[in-house]
């Protein structure tokens, strides 16, 4: 597997880590909704991430000189910041806790979390298929 998926399930991984991150502030601020003087913590890394991986919000990949032609990503040219140093920017008390905000975010998190997940195990059901075809 080494050099044929590994940088994608790195890049993947990484993405599911601060996104288990993200879960856990979320799951914190829900339970001090109620508590005294208590401001919302959240995560941000989704701009930062596109921008070490250099693409844009929409995840294309951004031109820096109009000659250029539009290409896509090729991840084993990735040098951003390198996915062990990446970090999440953790924003603390800029506001009250609204618990419907919260609990948006928590289902969308959960729902993106989940998604990737199913990725990794389309990509290892393939692989596991096409080792089964090619040993008959």
């Amino acid at each position: 597997m080494r050099g044929l998926f590994e940088h994608h399930l790195n890049i993947t991984a990484k993405v599911m880590d601060l996104r288990l991150q993200r879960q856990n502030i979320v799951t914190g601020n829900i339970a001090n909704v109620n508590t005294p003087g208590y401001k919302a913590r959240r995560l941000e890394f989704e701009g930062q991430l596109q921008a070490a991986l250099n693409q844009d919000a929409l995840g294309k990949l951004t031109r820096t000189k109009q000659d250029h032609l539009p290409a896509t990503f090729d991840p084993d040219g990735f040098k951003g910041q390198g996915l062990d140093e990446f970090r999440g920017r953790e924003i603390y008390g800029q506001d009250e806790v609204n618990l419907e905000r919260e609990t948006t975010t928590n289902a969308k998190n959960t729902m993106m979390y989940n998604a990737l997940a199913s990725v990794i195990k389309k990509s290892f059901d393939g692989m596991s298929k096409a080792i089964q075809e090619g040993s008959k």
